[in-house]
């Protein structure tokens, strides 16, 4: 009988697993809606970038574009991207904090 009663036990941490990954599954649903946006070259660069840290749009103004300085509109778009990939995952882990009552910074989904 005692072997039994762990039985129970484990089915309903089985079952607590199951509810939170399908919790987590819709809550990275959601995140995929969720954007945020970042900039370099005061507004010359903008990038946007969702929840799933995935880059969803880049625009570059036009006076920025200069075929004898191609190596600073690089660095443009990607001090842009890079701070778009940070705000989303900060983003993340606020979110996650708030829905799941985690504290995990960084944290990759």
């Amino acid at each position: 009988m005692k072997g039994m009663k762990g039985m129970g036990n484990m089915g309903n941490i089985m079952k607590q697993a199951q509810k939170l990954q399908s919790q987590m599954a819709q809550f990275q649903e959601k995140l995929a809606d969720e954007t945020v946006e970042a900039s370099a070259g005061g507004g010359m660069v903008n990038v946007v970038a969702n929840g799933k840290q995935e880059i969803m749009s880049i625009k570059i103004e036009k006076e920025v574009v200069d075929p004898e300085d191609v190596e600073m509109l690089e660095d443009l778009v990607l001090a842009a991207v890079n701070e778009a990939l940070s705000k989303s995952q900060e983003m993340v882990s606020e979110k996650m904090g708030k829905q799941f009552n985690m504290n995990i910074p960084g944290l990759p989904l």
